[in-house]
C-alpha cells in the first residue's frame, strides 16, 4: 500500500509504469544468477537494488537494460508513445536507438562510458549527434555547460578522459549520459572505487541531477548509504532472488529479513 502510494506522488494523476519485470529469471546451466524478479518502476523513481558481491544484482541491472537475453520472465518498457514493448522483442537497432535516446547507463567503470582517447567535449558531444544534432557551435556550448554542471573546469572541455582523476571521470559520464535528457538512467555501482569525499561529492551531485531532471532511475549498489541517499524504493538480492523490498526508509531503518538486518548492522558504528 505504501508503495502504490508512493508511486501516484512520484506521477501525479498517471499510475502507469515506466518499466516493468516479470517472472524474470537468469541461468547459466544449472547455476541460477537471478530467479523470479517481478516488479514495477514509475517515472521519476529511483530504484536501488542492494546486496552482496554475488547476489545477482549486477545480473539483474544487465537483464533490466536488455544487455542479457532472460532465461525465464520479461522485461517491457513503456515507449515515448505510451505502449509497452517487450524489450526481447526489439530490434538490435530499437535497443541501441533506447541507449541513445531514453537511456543512459553510468558504469563502475567509467573508461567502460567514455571514449578515453578523444576529448570530453567530444565524449559529451557524440551523444547529441546520436539523435541529430548537427550544429558544431551549438554542441559545443551544451557540452560546455554540462561539463560545468557536474563541476568540472570547462577549460579542460578539449583534454581527454584520459587525463582526469576518477571522480572527474565519472562526473564525465553522468554528464555524457544526461545531456540527452533520458527517462531512464541504470547505475552500476557508480561511487565504487572513489575515495570517500570524492564519493560524497558525486552522490550530493547525482541527488541533484536525478531531482531535477526528474530521471528515473534503477541503481546497482553493496553500499547502503548509496540507497539512502539516492532511492525512494529498495529491493535486497539475496542468493539471485528478491527477499525484501519496500520505501528506502522503511526496509532500512526497520528491516525484517535476517540477512537484511546483517546488512544493515554491518553499517552500523559498533
Amino acid at each position: 500500500m505504501a508503495e502504490t502510494k508512493m508511486a501516484e506522488t512520484l506521477n501525479g494523476d498517471s499510475d502507469q509504469p515506466l518499466l516493468t519485470a516479470e517472472g524474470l529469471g537468469k541461468s547459466y546451466g544449472h547455476l541460477m544468477a537471478c530467479r523470479d524478479v517481478s516488479f514495477a518502476l514509475y517515472p521519476g523513481e529511483v530504484l536501488a537494488i542492494v546486496g552482496e558481491s554475488g547476489s545477482g544484482k549486477s545480473t539483474l541491472l544487465q537483464l533490466l537494460s536488455a544487455q542479457l537475453t532472460p532465461s525465464a520472465g520479461s522485461v517491457s518498457y513503456r515507449m515515448r508513445d505510451g505502449v509497452m514493448r517487450d524489450l526481447a522483442a526489439l530490434g538490435e537497432a530499437e535497443r541501441r536507438f533506447l541507449f541513445r535516446t531514453d537511456w543512459g547507463y553510468v558504469h563502475q567503470d567509467p573508461a567502460m562510458g567514455l571514449r578515453m582517447a578523444v576529448s570530453a567535449g567530444a565524449n559529451v558531444g557524440e551523444r547529441l549527434m546520436a539523435v541529430g544534432w548537427n550544429h558544431y557551435g551549438r554542441i559545443r556550448d551544451t557540452a560546455s555547460s554540462w561539463l560545468e554542471r557536474v563541476e568540472i573546469d570547462t577549460g579542460r572541455i578539449d583534454d581527454a578522459p584520459r587525463t582526469y582523476s576518477g571522480g572527474m571521470r565519472q562526473r564525465l559520464q553522468i554528464a555524457r549520459n544526461l545531456v540527452t535528457e533520458p527517462r531512464l538512467v541504470f547505475m552500476d555501482e557508480p561511487t565504487g572505487g572513489l575515495d570517500v569525499s570524492v564519493q560524497a561529492r558525486l552522490l550530493d551531485l547525482m541527488r541533484n541531477l536525478v531531482s531535477e531532471l526528474g530521471l528515473a532511475a534503477i541503481v546497482v549498489t553493496h553500499d547502503l548509504a548509496v540507497a539512502r541517499l539516492l532511492s525512494h524504493r529498495v529491493m535486497v538480492m539475496k542468493g539471485g532472488r528478491v527477499i525484501e523490498t519496500g520505501l528506502t526508509d522503511q526496509v532500512l531503518d526497520d528491516p525484517c529479513e535476517p540477512y537484511t538486518q546483517l546488512l544493515v548492522s554491518s553499517i552500523l558504528p559498533a
